[in-house]
């Protein structure tokens, strides 16, 4: 199956280029060795008309399967990115996030600050992720095993539940 996938960099200093984004091309890496392709990318300043306008776009318009946020989903006062998905996402995913803390908290205590959000927008999952290449990497490769059957459920591939088991 072919997955469609943007990878979104939601940082104030790497949109001004004071910093270089080095979260995005490494999700970028490992979204290409998934076999999955990579749609569009884009680095946008911790604002929240920005951010909501790109992943409306982008679902809406581009039709991405996935779209992989990174950076904004801390506790300072410019980390809205959860807010802008928020406003955007039509179904929560609450599973997935739950997942990454729990994983991302054997390996830091820091994890429970992660204010993270995933959810569905028309045929598109939405997923954010931390701001640090090392974070969005641990994040990614916890949710990934589930991630190819979840975008054919939302794309209603009709095999997609061939898999799961039926009550008699």
């Amino acid at each position: 199956m072919e997955i469609r996938v943007g990878v979104l960099t939601i940082s104030d200093r790497s949109y001004r280029g004071e910093t270089l984004d080095l979260s995005g091309p490494t999700l970028i890496e490992a979204i290409q060795k998934q076999g999955w392709i990579v749609a569009t990318s884009a680095i946008v300043a911790d604002d929240l008309d920005q951010i909501i306008l790109r992943l409306t776009q982008w679902s809406d318009k581009e039709e991405l399967d996935l779209i992989l946020t990174t950076g904004g989903t801390g506790f300072a006062l410019r980390d809205v990115t959860p807010e802008a998905t928020i406003a955007v996402i039509q179904r929560m995913t609450p599973g997935i996030c739950e997942v990454m803390r729990q994983e991302s908290l054997k390996i830091t205590p820091h994890a429970m600050l992660s204010r993270a959000v995933a959810g569905i927008r028309n045929r598109t999952l939405i997923i954010n992720l931390p701001g640090s290449p090392k974070g969005a990497m641990e994040n990614l490769s916890f949710v990934l095993p589930v991630l190819d059957h979840a975008i054919e459920l939302i794309k209603d591939n009709p095999t997609a539940e061939a898999g799961h088991h039926k009550i008699p």
